[in-house]
């Protein structure tokens, strides 16, 4: 079977950004023929609601940016608003200890923080009594941020929760 039909597959199913290592340890593929399936790809979508994109060496299968907000309306929430809110309030401010975390978002913030773990979105470490907390790898990935723009996490959370209110 052709790479670039098993590629297209893969990311459509995955519903996460994949690495080109993911690719050839899982089907024996070369690096040319992986950048070749993928240039194939992000030419046949270059004309559609769906787009192809790099991030931090991954490639992910995506809604383009204007047609996301159709489709919100449609697409089944994978992560309460509460929990949404407090993930992003860890993202902006992290590390962030638990303590401080429970002052902004109260007493709830002990059964997010053990929701956001079980999902994989944070990790946390003991410190002292309390927990520091931050955004695991795998947040990066399921969302598709770059690590450095705080700001452009902050505003892409608040636009998934369809919150323009501040509480940073």
């Amino acid at each position: 079977m052709e790479a670039k039909k098993i590629i297209e597959a893969v990311l459509f199913a995955a519903g996460r950004p994949v690495s080109r290592q993911e690719l050839k340890k899982a089907f024996s593929f070369k690096n040319k023929s992986i950048d070749k399936a993928i240039m194939k790809l992000k030419e046949e979508y270059k004309n559609s609601v769906i787009e192809i994109v790099e991030i931090d060496d991954k490639y992910a299968m995506q809604l383009r940016n204007e047609y996301a907000d159709y489709a919100k309306k449609f697409a089944p929430m994978e992560v309460s608003k509460s929990l949404l809110k407090t993930l992003a309030i860890i993202a902006y401010h992290q590390p962030i200890k638990q303590s401080e975390l429970k002052k902004i978002v109260g007493s709830q913030v002990y059964e997010h923080v053990k929701e956001l773990h079980k999902k994989g979105f944070i990790k946390a470490r003991k410190e002292g009594r309390t927990k520091m907390i931050e955004t695991s790898p795998f947040f990066y990935d399921y969302f598709g941020f770059d690590k450095k723009d705080k700001e452009k996490i902050k505003e892409a959370l608040y636009k998934k929760m369809g919150d323009s209110q501040s509480f940073m």
